[in-house]
C-alpha cells in the first residue's frame, strides 16, 4: 500500500521540480506490452541555467531523461524492466526517424535515471554498472549505449548538489535531507511546493495500513514542521492584515514601523487588530509597539 503512496508522491514530486524547465510527463505510455514510464522530461529548446538550482537533479535533466524512481531498493528484474520501456522508446523515435526520411540525433534519445534508495554490488555489478570521475559517487552508468545509470540515492555525497535527490531517499537519508530542505531561505522556487507535497504524503500515510518503520518516522519527522509551517502562514496572513488596516487609516506606513510589526507573534498581532481600532494618530501605534517590546 505504502508503495504506491510513494510511487504517487515520487511522480508528483519530481514533475513539481521538473515542469518549469520543459514538458513533464508523468507518466508516460509506451509502444509494445502496455508499460508506463514514471516520469518523461523533455527539457525546453531554450536551455535555461537556472536547472543548476536543481543541483545534481538538474544536471540529469539537462537532456530528454525518463526518471523510474523507487521507494524500496530496485531488483534486476525492475531494472530490467526500465531498460525496457528506455528501449520502447528509443523505437519510436527510431520509426518515426523511418517515417521522415531522417536519422535520430543522439541527444534525442533519452538518458533513463533509475532512482533507488540503495544498491547492492552485486546488483552494479551484474549490469557492468561503473562511476566516472566526473560524476558523484552514487551515479552509476551502464555501458555508454544504454544511456543509462543506476542512481544510488544513500551513496550520494551530503551536498546542496544532491538535495533534491536525497529528499527520496529512506530513513535517516531522507530525515537528513528533509532538515536541509527545511533550512532553505523561504523565498526559494521550490521550497513551499515541494513541502505542500511532503504534507500530503504524509497525510496518505496516516491513512495507511501497515505502514513500515521509516514511514511512522516520517508521519512524526513532518508533523510538528507541518504545524510550525501552518503556525507562520496564519502569522503571515495577520501581518498582511494588520499592516493592510493601517495603510488604509494612516496612509503610507514607514519601513520601521512595518517591519516592527513582523517582529510580532500572533497574540501580539490579534491584540493590536483589536487596538488599532481606538488609535487616532501613529504615535498611538508607536507607543503600543514600545510596549509590547519592553
Amino acid at each position: 500500500m505504502t508503495r504506491f503512496i510513494y510511487d504517487q508522491f515520487s511522480k508528483d514530486y519530481l514533475e513539481e521540480l521538473l515542469k518549469p524547465y520543459g514538458e513533464v510527463q508523468a507518466p508516460k505510455r509506451v509502444a509494445g506490452e502496455v508499460r508506463e514510464i514514471d516520469v518523461f522530461f523533455a527539457p525546453s529548446s531554450q536551455q535555461n541555467s537556472n536547472l543548476e538550482t536543481l543541483g545534481l537533479l538538474g544536471r540529469f535533466a539537462a537532456t530528454p531523461a525518463i526518471f523510474e524512481p523507487f521507494r524500496n531498493a530496485a531488483s534486476k528484474d525492475e531494472i530490467c524492466d526500465c531498460l525496457l520501456k528506455l528501449l520502447e522508446v528509443r523505437g519510436e523515435l527510431q520509426r518515426e526517424a523511418n517515417r521522415n526520411k531522417t536519422s535520430i540525433a543522439e541527444s534525442a534519445i533519452p538518458k533513463l535515471w533509475i532512482l533507488t534508495p540503495t544498491a547492492s554490488t552485486t546488483l552494479l555489478s551484474g549490469f557492468g554498472a561503473t562511476q566516472r570521475v566526473d560524476w558523484v559517487s552514487g551515479v552509476h552508468f551502464l555501458a555508454e549505449y544504454l544511456r543509462t545509470a543506476i542512481v544510488a540515492i544513500h551513496q550520494l555525497p551530503r551536498t546542496p548538489e544532491t538535495l533534491w535527490l536525497r529528499v527520496l531517499g529512506r530513513g535517516t537519508v531522507q530525515n537528513q535531507a528533509i532538515d536541509e530542505f527545511v533550512a532553505l531561505q523561504a523565498f526559494h522556487p521550490f521550497r513551499k511546493a515541494a513541502l505542500e507535497l511532503l504534507y500530503n504524503l504524509q497525510k496518505n500515510l496516516l491513512v495507511a495500513q501497515n505502514p513500515e518503520e521509516d514511514d511512522r518516522e516520517l508521519v512524526m519527522r513532518l508533523a510538528p514542521l507541518y504545524q510550525q509551517d501552518r503556525e507562520q502562514a496564519i502569522q503571515e496572513g495577520e501581518q498582511r492584515l494588520i499592516i493592510r488596516q493601517l495603510n488604509r487609516r494612516f496612509g503610507e506606513i514607514d519601513s520601521s514601523l512595518i517591519e516592527r510589526v513582523r517582529e510580532l507573534s500572533i497574540e501580539q498581532l490579534e491584540a493590536l487588530g483589536e487596538a488599532l481600532l481606538d488609535f487616532s494618530a501613529l504615535t498611538d501605534l508607536e507607543v503600543w509597539l514600545t510596549r509590547q517590546e519592553g
